[in-house]
């Protein structure tokens, strides 16, 4: 085995036998002199067939950081084909499972965290009736064409044909993982709104969901999350335990998102609103009337950088917005500039932007310097938070933006 990895390997009973299931506990591992926790599923166990086993591995490294992962595997390999679910249960990657693709007419894939190569997991091609097999086990398809399964963070999403058939799933493993609101937890103690943006599978949602208990349960606040697709409280009537002591309001349809989210300010006196994937203007303009009232926002948006965020002309609104001005002779010659030049319209409706290069390098801005400094084609100071080896967090203060790592 090698010296970075502990396995542990969790046994399931056969589903037939008559003792009964001891109550779960959580499992302690000490490995090269450092002890770290792993909660067992909630759920009883895995009912998959008379005898089957699931390994979990976990680096030292993540150890020494006290991170935590809860998975409910076993929920989701209930929804896949059997010969599926015994594929991945012997796959060594499984702790690193992101998502399994059931296209119909091809053959099943799984794609893997840190891995950009397709994986097959047989040589036959998915039938419609597995499709409808993987149907029934979830909740009722939205009108963003999402479901998920019940008490779970898992994802899945459709693919239709034109006339509405559903012909591929994409199934997400949905994970809550405590450790990672390490990065940011002295901004919280500031009460400033901050929004994250990142490339798509970066953790922007998982961040959320940690900063939604701490908020509620640590900083004692009153947190209201708006969820419009179920991804930050999981899918159900009751909300997943991940997210602690915070409420959560579901949205029936995505473009009902901005007014749930004024619903909540107006009806449940919430010091925080978090919403996940601010995409139109109408939600950006929620955002802004939501700040002005002294309301604690957590988002995230569509975008990888900061400059992203202001030329988009939807979203800009979050970071002050864009106008063009006119200056007068002296004053363009005070700058060096042209007459014409781009400003800030007004005051950010985030105070923070992290921008998620990957799960352990982030880019701290200000957001109102930021945004003045880069509309005039200059360079702004940024604050760097990282993971160093011994996977402690690391905050580099007052870095040059484009000496950051990509």
């Amino acid at each position: 085995m090698s010296s970075s990895l502990a396995a542990i390997i969790l046994s399931v009973k056969p589903s037939f036998s008559l003792k009964p299931k001891p109550k779960p506990k959580p499992l302690i591992c000490r490995f090269n002199l450092l002890s770290f926790k792993i909660k067992t599923n909630r759920h009883s166990g895995l009912q998959l067939g008379p005898r089957m086993s699931v390994a979990f591995c976990l680096s030292s490294s993540e150890a020494a950081a006290h991170i935590v992962v809860q998975d409910d595997l076993d929920a989701f390999l209930r929804i896949l084909p059997c010969d599926l679910r015994d594929s991945l249960l012997n796959e060594p990657k499984i702790p690193q499972l992101l998502e399994v693709i059931l296209d119909l007419g091809r053959c099943p894939e799984a794609r893997y965290l840190g891995e950009f190569e397709r994986q097959y997991l047989r040589n036959t091609k998915v039938s419609m009736k597995e499709l409808e097999h993987a149907q029934n086990a979830v909740g009722e398809f939205g009108g963003d064409n999402r479901a998920g399964i019940e008490g779970t963070l898992h994802r899945i999403s459709a693919i239709r044909s034109r006339r509405g058939m559903i012909v591929g799933l994409t199934c997400r493993v949905g994970r809550a993982i405590s450790g990672h609101v390490d990065m940011v937890h002295d901004l919280l103690q500031y009460g400033k709104s901050i929004l994250f943006v990142g490339k798509p599978g970066v953790g922007k949602t998982t961040v959320m969901r940690e900063i939604a208990r701490v908020l509620a349960d640590e900083f004692h606040k009153r947190v209201v999350i708006v969820d419009t697709s179920n991804e930050i409280g999981g899918d159900g009537n009751i909300p997943h335990s991940a997210i602690g002591g915070a409420r959560r309001m579901q949205v029936p349809e995505s473009s009902m998102q901005h007014a749930i989210m004024i619903e909540a300010v107006e009806n449940h006196m919430p010091e925080v609103i978090m919403v996940d994937e601010i995409g139109t203007e109408a939600e950006a303009h929620a955002c802004r009337s939501i700040a002005e009232r002294g309301v604690m926002l957590i988002g995230t948006a569509h975008g990888q950088r900061l400059e992203n965020i202001i030329k988009n002309p939807t979203l800009s609104d979050l970071v002050g917005g864009v106008e063009t001005v006119t200056l007068g002779d002296d004053e363009a010659r005070s700058r060096h500039c042209q007459k014409t030049v781009l400003e800030r319209q007004a005051p950010p409706t985030f105070h923070f932007l992290i921008e998620m290069r990957n799960r352990h390098y982030w880019v701290t801005h200000q957001t109102e310097k930021s945004v003045d400094i880069l509309l005039r084609g200059k360079n702004p100071q940024v604050e760097v938070r990282k993971r160093d080896e011994k996977f402690e967090v690391v905050i580099e203060k007052s870095k040059a933006y484009d000496e950051c790592d990509t």
